[in-house]
C-alpha cells in the first residue's frame, strides 16, 4: 500500500471522530452523514485551526445541509446530458469523463453532492470502457476532461488504462483533469504519477483550492512536481459565504497560486445545488470582488468570474455586456443572445 492510500485510509468519516477531535457534539451531524458522506484527509483536517472557520465550513457536515432550500438536486442537468451513465456533454467538442464516484475529502458545497460518494455513483471499470467507447464513436469529441468524484483516486495502474485508452482515439485533442488532490491529498502527488501524466501531454489538470491557507508546503510540493512534468496548472474556485467572500481572500488566494505556478482560471458563482444554499452569496459580491483585483492584482491572478447556468445550459461569463440586471434577480444574457433569469437572494432573505 503507498503512503497515499494509508493516508485516505486514516481519514475522518464519522462524527464521533469529529467529536472527540474537536469536542463538538456529534449528534446533530449524525443525520447530515447519513444523507450525505463525510470523508475529511488528515492533511486537510490539520488545517483547521478552529470550529466554524473557512476550511472547516468546506469539510464538515452543517445540519443546513438537510434544511429544504427549493434548489435541484441537479442544477446543471448533468443527468439528461449523460448519454451513458459515466459520461456527461455539455458542450458540442469536449465532454467530462467521470472517472471516480468518490473523493479524498467531500466538499459541502459539493455540485454532485446529490451522487458523489454514494452507491448511485459506483462506477465499474465496465462502465468507464462505456464512456470511452462513446467518445470513440463521437467524431465531434476533442476534448476529454477527467472528472468525478476525485479521478486522481484511481490507482496508477487504472489511470494508466484510461489515459491510454483516450490517447489512442484519433480525435480527442487534449486531455484535462480536474482535481483537489493537490489540496487535500499532497501525498497522492507522487513522482510515479507524474511520469505516468506526462507520457499523455497534451494534459492539463485543474485544481481547486478556495482559501490561501489551503496553500502549504505539501500541497506547493504537489504543484511543483506536475509543472515540472511538464502539465500546466490552472484553478478553479468557487465563491463560497463565510469561506472566501473577501477582496483580501481572494486576492491572498490568487496571488499565492502564481508563486506556486498554478493560474486562476474560473472564480465559480455558487451553482443552485440542493444542500448549498448556506454558501451562496449575492452576484454583487462577486462582481465588487473582481473589481478589487483589477489593479492591485497581476493580470495573470484575475480568473473569469462565471455562472453555470441552471438546466445544463453552459457557462457565462459576469462581464457588464453579459448583464442586463441586477436585482433579486439578475438577467443574464449567453454569447448566443439567449436571455436566462438568476435568483439572485440569499437564503431566508
Amino acid at each position: 500500500m503507498e503512503l497515499w492510500q494509508e493516508r485516505l485510509k486514516q481519514s475522518i468519516t464519522t462524527p464521533e471522530e469529529l467529536a472527540e477531535r474537536f469536542g463538538i457534539d456529534p449528534v446533530p451531524l449524525e443525520p447530515v452523514v447519513q444523507r450525505y458522506p463525510l470523508r475529511i484527509t488528515p492533511h486537510y483536517a490539520g488545517l483547521i485551526q478552529e470550529v466554524g472557520d473557512a476550511i472547516w465550513r468546506q469539510c464538515v457536515p452543517d445540519p443546513a445541509e438537510l434544511e429544504e432550500d427549493d434548489l435541484p438536486v441537479d442544477p446543471l442537468a448533468e443527468e439528461r446530458l449523460s448519454p451513458v451513465p459515466t459520461v456527461v456533454h455539455r458542450y458540442p467538442g469536449r465532454v467530462l469523463l467521470l472517472a471516480s464516484g468518490t473523493c479524498a475529502t467531500y466538499c459541502r458545497f459539493c455540485t454532485r453532492k446529490r451522487k458523489v460518494g454514494c452507491p448511485e455513483m459506483k462506477a465499474s471499470f465496465g462502465d468507464l470502457l462505456a464512456g470511452i467507447d462513446y467518445i470513440a464513436r463521437t467524431p465531434g469529441v476533442r476534448d476529454v476532461i477527467l472528472s468525478g468524484g476525485e479521478p486522481l483516486l484511481l490507482s496508477d495502474l487504472l489511470l494508466k488504462e484510461v489515459l491510454e485508452r483516450l490517447h489512442a482515439i484519433d480525435h480527442v485533442e487534449i486531455i484535462r483533469i480536474g482535481t483537489r488532490v493537490p489540496v487535500t491529498l499532497p501525498e497522492r502527488v507522487t513522482e510515479g504519477l507524474c511520469r505516468l501524466l506526462e507520457r499523455f501531454h497534451p494534459l492539463y489538470i485543474n485544481t481547486h483550492f478556495n482559501h490561501p491557507r489551503e496553500i502549504t508546503p505539501e500541497t506547493a510540493e504537489a504543484c511543483a512536481r506536475l509543472a515540472a512534468a511538464g502539465i500546466p496548472l490552472g484553478n478553479q474556485t468557487v465563491l463560497l459565504r463565510g469561506v472566501n467572500d473577501d477582496p483580501a481572500v481572494l486576492a491572498k488566494l490568487f496571488s499565492g497560486l502564481l508563486r506556486i505556478r498554478v493560474r486562476p482560471y474560473y472564480l465559480h458563482h455558487m451553482d443552485l445545488a440542493a444542500g448549498t444554499g448556506h454558501f451562496r452569496t449575492t452576484v454583487e459580491a462577486g462582481l465588487d470582488a473582481m473589481r478589487a483585483l483589477r489593479g492591485p492584482l497581476s493580470g495573470l491572478g484575475v480568473p473569469h468570474y462565471v455562472i453555470d447556468t441552471p438546466g445544463g445550459r453552459g457557462k457565462v461569463p459576469l462581464l457588464p455586456e453579459y448583464l442586463e440586471r441586477v436585482g433579486e434577480t439578475v438577467m443574464l444574457r449567453t454569447p448566443d443572445g439567449e436571455r436566462i433569469e438568476f435568483p439572485n437572494r440569499l437564503p431566508g432573505a
